[in-house]
């Protein structure tokens, strides 16, 4: 082969792989799926102290990295962080005191700990509200401890509403509102744009999978 024909075998490759990285870059998809976008969460460690640090040692942990939304109801809220995309259950630290009766309230745009029947036993799992809650999980209105509510959305309502949209489905005997394709967590990050007088701020990038279940 000659010298000619060689370098231009070369820099028809060299030209190949820029289109593909191009096209990469023009595309919204991701190894996962498709991006939905970030959710950014302002957490009050003022109003609930033990919560926050618990939330945020799993943030720095990566425990949420690639878990899912497990639990979505249009008109209620979605629930995630415990959870793979095969469905299993993460391990997790020992549960934490409920600290809902601080005054905050679980209206449309706040997080709070997701838990059983034991009011102590909330550990990694959250859910964000999509509609104004406090009639069914504050502690006057629920099972006199309510849902204890450490922050709320700061931007990303618009992805917390695409969420909420997606078609469910029942899926055995634990999942009753899984989305068929799975809305994923594809990281949760500190802001550390954040001064150190400000609240923290966790990001959570979000993904939705173009596999169907």
């Amino acid at each position: 082969m000659s010298r000619n024909a060689t370098i231009t075998i070369v820099a028809l490759g060299l030209l190949a792989v820029g289109v593909f990285v191009l096209a990469l870059q023009q595309n919204t998809s991701t190894p996962v799926g498709t991006a939905l976008g970030v959710i950014k969460i302002e957490l009050n460690p003022e109003k609930a102290p033990e919560t926050v640090k618990n939330f945020l040692q799993y943030v720095d942990d990566k425990h949420y990295d690639g878990t899912i939304f497990h639990r979505v109801i249009s008109d209620f809220v979605i629930q995630g962080g415990g959870y793979t995309t095969d469905l299993k259950e993460k391990p997790t630290r020992k549960p934490i005191k409920n600290e809902a009766k601080n005054g905050l309230r679980n209206e449309r745009g706040t997080i709070a700990m997701a838990r059983t029947s034991d009011p102590d036993s909330a550990t990694a799992q959250f859910y964000i509200n999509v509609a104004d809650n406090q009639t069914k999980l504050d502690p006057a209105f629920s099972d006199g401890h309510g849902y204890c509510v450490f922050g709320k959305v700061i931007e990303g309502m618009d992805v917390v509403d695409r969420i909420r949209a997606v078609p469910t489905k029942a899926h055995g005997r634990i999942f009753e509102n899984l989305p068929v394709q799975d809305v994923i967590i594809k990281s949760a990050r500190r802001d550390e744009t954040r001064a150190a007088d400000q609240p923290p701020v966790v990001i959570l990038e979000i993904v939705q999978s173009s596999r169907r279940r």
